[in-house]
């Protein structure tokens, strides 16, 4: 089946701000195909996780977030070949793109693992720094309380790319 989510999110956890991974109460995740259709599929998972997770009013904010690290995702961290075809990756099969939801008391994380390595910047003077896609990190630090990003460790290729949304008192 490939690893399990435990091991992958090590490098994760060693980025992420001072939660103990051990008091996570909820988490999900889903492969996303390499096609940026993708982003539809995304935000309908987070929004039934969020359902499940009595958060649906945090959904607008996270949706968002969601949406621009997973469009970063199939943008910038697929090899050009396989963008938005098939092409390459056999179904199940390690997917090369994969967002994970992790709910801690008060705190939601949402993840998005790639097989890039390539820091997630802002691309300044590239050409793909359009209007439209030069935004995504700022619109991630905007609605987000705190994001960023590791490698993964071991055999495991690319990197996790993660947002942080404090719950508020419960």
């Amino acid at each position: 089946m490939g690893p399990n989510g435990s091991t992958m999110l090590e490098p994760l956890r060693q980025g992420l701000p001072p939660i103990d991974p051990a008091t996570v109460s909820n988490s999900a995740s889903c492969a996303l195909p390499p096609r940026y259709e993708a982003v539809r599929g995304a935000r309908k998972f987070t929004s039934q996780t969020l359902d499940n997770w009595n958060l649906a009013d945090r959904f607008d904010d996270v949706a968002l977030v969601v949406s621009e690290l997973v469009t970063n995702a199939l943008r910038h961290a697929l090899p050009k070949e396989s963008a938005g075809t098939d092409a390459g990756f056999e179904e199940g099969l390690n997917p090369p793109v994969r967002l994970h939801l992790m709910r801690w008391a008060s705190r939601l994380v949402c993840a998005v693992r790639d097989p890039s390595k390539e820091s997630p910047e802002a691309r300044e003077g590239a050409e793909d720094f359009a209007a439209e896609s030069g935004r995504g990190l700022f619109l991630v630090e905007s609605f987000s309380d705190s994001w960023g990003w590791h490698p993964l460790a071991g055999t495991l290729q690319g990197k996790v790319v993660w947002a942080l949304f404090r719950l508020g008192p419960e």
